[in-house]
C-alpha cells in the first residue's frame, strides 16, 4: 500500500517538507497508546532467535532507526511500534541549530538514495535530554551527538562542547553514539583527525568511568584503509563498546542519476543503496580488525532482507535503517525480520547471530 498510495503522494512534496509531516504526523500519534498497540500489532513481530544481548542491553530484534530521522526524540514512542528492536536519536548537539538553509535534503529516486545537508538541526542537548528523561519505551534508545554546527566552535571549545553534550546524556541514553563523523557542517571538519579523536575520548573520560552507558564511535563511509586502521588503533586504547559503519559519503560515486541533476543538489551527504558496498566493506574492515570481538552497528542501504544479510554475514551485529524507510515504507522492518527468520530455518540456523559463520559457503 505505502509503495502504490502514499509514497507517490509524499513524492510529490520536496523531501524536507515530507520529512517534516513524516515527524510531525509521527510525534502527534504517538501520544495515543491505543493506536501504538494497533499500529505494533500490525507492523511488530517477534521471533526468539532475533534477540541479543549486547552491552547489558536487550535487543528484541537486530534492525533499528538510524540517527538523523528522530533528531530531537519527539517520534520514538511511535516508532517503536513500527517494529524496531532499538532506537537512535540525534545527532544531538550542546547548543540548539536551526540547520542550514532549505532545501537541504534530495531524493535520488534511481539509485534509491538521499543527500541531505542538513546542518545539524537540533533544539539542543539540554531540551531533548529533558524531554527523553521521561520517555516510555521498552527498547534501548540510543542518543548520537556531534559538536555543535557553528565554525567559531574549535579546539578546546569543541571538545567542552562535546563534553557538554556528553554530560547531558550519559544517564538518559542507553548507549551513546559519538558521531565524529558529520559532512554537513560550514566548516566540514570532524573529529576524524587521529589527534582530535584521541584528545577527545581522553577528555570525555571513557577509559575511566565504568558507570557510563556503551559508547560508539561512527565512521565516514569515505575513509580510506590506512585512515580506518588509524582510527581504530586510537579507538581501541579506550572502553569502546563498538562501531557504527557507516555515515553517509561526500562523493558521488557509482550513481544512475544523471550528473547534472547531482550537481543542481549540491553538497551533502549521500545515504541509501549507492554507499551500500562501501558500508559492507568498511564493516568487513572492522570485523576483522577487531576479531570479532566488538559490537558493529551496520548502516548504509539496506532496504531488503538480502541487503541485511550482507551485512550480517560481513561482520555487523545490529544493523539501521533511515533511507530504506523512505523508499520501501513502513512495513520494512517487519519485512526483514521475517526474512530474517525464515532465511535461517531454510539454512538451519538457531540464532541470527550465526548468520556470519555461513558466508563462505556456496550457494547461501
Amino acid at each position: 500500500m505505502y509503495k502504490f498510495l502514499f509514497r507517490p503522494l509524499l513524492f510529490r512534496l520536496t523531501s524536507d517538507y515530507a520529512h517534516e509531516i513524516t515527524i510531525k504526523s509521527a510525534s502527534l500519534l504517538g501520544n495515543y497508546k491505543w493506536l501504538q498497540k494497533s499500529t505494533e500489532a500490525l507492523y511488530g513481530y517477534s521471533n526468539r532467535s532475533l534477540e541479543q544481548k549486547i552491552g547489558g542491553l536487550r535487543f528484541p530484534n537486530p534492525i533499528g532507526l538510524a540517527a538523523g530521522f528522530d533528531k530531537n526524540g519527539t517520534a520514538a514512542p511511535f516508532m517503536q511500534s513500527l517494529g524496531f528492536g532499538f532506537i537512535e536519536i540525534g545527532s544531538v548537539t550542546a547548543n540548539s541549530c536551526i540547520g542550514n538553509p532549505k532545501p537541504r535534503t534530495f531524493r535520488l529516486t534511481e539509485d534509491k538514495s538521499l543527500i541531505n545537508r542538513l546542518g545539524l538541526n537540533n533544539e539542543g542537548a539540554l531540551t531533548i535530554a529533558r524531554r527523553l528523561k521521561y520517555r516510555e519505551l521498552t527498547i534501548p534508545m540510543g542518543i548520537n551527538i556531534a559538536k555543535t554546527h557553528d565554525p567559531s566552535i574549535t579546539g578546546e571549545k569543541a571538545i567542552e562542547d562535546y563534553r557538554t553534550s556528553f554530560e547531558l546524556v550519559k544517564n538518559i541514553a542507553d548507549y551513546i553514539t559519538l558521531n565524529i563523523s558529520c559532512p554537513n557542517t560550514t566548516e566540514g571538519k570532524t573529529f576524524e583527525e587521529p589527534e582530535a579523536l584521541d584528545y577527545l575520548l581522553q577528555s570525555l573520560g571513557i577509559e575511566n568511568d565504568a558507570s557510563l552507558p556503551p559508547v560508539f564511535i561512527k565512521f565516514s563511509v569515505d575513509l580510506d584503509d590506512s585512515q580506518l586502521l588509524e582510527l581504530l588503533d586510537i579507538c581501541e586504547g579506550y572502553t569502546i563498546e563498538g562501531y557504527v559503519a557507516t555515515n553517509t559519503s561526500s562523493l558521488r560515486d557509482n550513481l544512475q542519476t544523471s550528473e547534472s541533476v547531482v550537481h543542481r543538489m549540491g553538497k551533502g551527504g549521500l545515504s541509501g543503496r549507492a554507499i551500500s558496498k562501501k558500508s559492507t566493506a568498511t564493516i568487513e574492515k572492522i570485523h576483522s580488525y577487531t576479531k570479532g570481538l566488538k559490537t558493529i552497528i551496520g548502516v548504509g542501504g539496506i532496504s531488503s532482507t538480502e541487503d541485511a544479510i550482507e551485512k550480517l554475514k560481513a561482520g555487523a551485529d545490529l544493523l539501521q535503517i533511515y533511507t530504506g524507510l523512505v523508499y520501501e515504507g513502513p512495513a520494512l522492518v517487519k519485512k526483514i525480520n521475517r526474512g530474517l527468520v525464515a532465511y535461517m530455518e531454510k539454512h538451519g540456523i538457531d540464532h541470527v547471530y550465526h548468520i556470519r559463520k555461513i558466508k563462505n559457503l556456496q550457494g547461501k
